[in-house]
């Protein structure tokens, strides 16, 4: 029997756990592991350019977005959101420490073994605060808990509109066959109806399984999603 793990995925905002991780989390879940996300941001408010002006219109706008991610998470099996407020791309106003110790505080309660987190060269400047905050609260001090492993994932929309130079560029070298969950991978993000697009737009269901197709094509599966080791103990 094999050992059933704490797998947490850090998330800067709401569908970005489905765009980067969804297939690997549906069939983690399936497997038995216990699946919890954290999404720092709230969402919606920085499409405006005074937030402070549509206060009601923006909060009845994030309480449909956290319906839509706790459905989200039913359909790939999720355990629990922690869902943590900061403010739309706008966690450059938060100090990083702020950022780190709630995040501590999570990974204290439910321990994981294994934690997916943003990869450090994306677009969205929200994404690169969010690496940087995971790794610290996730560094191996003595006396604290902390991960054995830790993987960046891509993120559609954000990962490939970075300048792709030699420091920013993702480079895969972990790939997991998505095969068997890729449909509920593109159905996690249907329930995100206030953050679907049409093709050819990246936040597409056709666009998640093009590029799942070309992931799963360089490992030689149908479907893959491909992440970056950060750091691997054995114990």
């Amino acid at each position: 029997m094999s050992i059933k793990e704490n797998i947490l995925v850090i998330a800067a905002h709401p569908d970005d756990e489905v765009l980067g991780v969804g297939g690997t989390i549906a069939k983690k879940a399936t497997e038995g592991h216990n699946i919890f996300v954290v999404i720092l941001a709230t969402g919606i408010a920085a499409r405006y350019s005074n937030p402070n002006s549509q206060k009601a219109k923006i909060k009845q706008e994030i309480d449909s977005l956290r319906k839509e991610a706790e459905k989200s998470a039913s359909v790939l099996g999720i355990k629990k959101i922690y869902f943590l407020d900061f403010p739309d791309n706008r966690l450059d106003t938060i100090p990083k420490m702020d950022i780190t110790f709630k995040l501590k505080e999570i990974i204290e309660t439910i321990k994981p073994q294994i934690v997916y987190i943003h990869h450090f060269g994306d677009y969205n400047w929200d994404h690169q605060i969010a690496f940087e905050a995971s790794l610290m609260a996730c560094r191996p001090n003595v006396g604290d808990y902390f991960p054995n492993q830790i993987y960046s994932y891509e993120v559609i929309s954000s990962t490939e509109r970075s300048f792709q130079n030699n420091i920013n560029v993702f480079t895969p070298n972990v790939f997991e066959n998505i095969e068997t969950t890729i449909e509920r991978k593109k159905k996690a993000l249907q329930c995100y109806k206030t953050e679907l697009r049409e093709y050819p737009h990246p936040r597409s269901p056709e666009a998640i399984e093009y590029l799942a197709r070309k992931r799963g094509g360089e490992v030689a599966f149908e479907f893959a999603e491909a992440f970056q080791l950060i750091r691997k103990i054995n114990r």
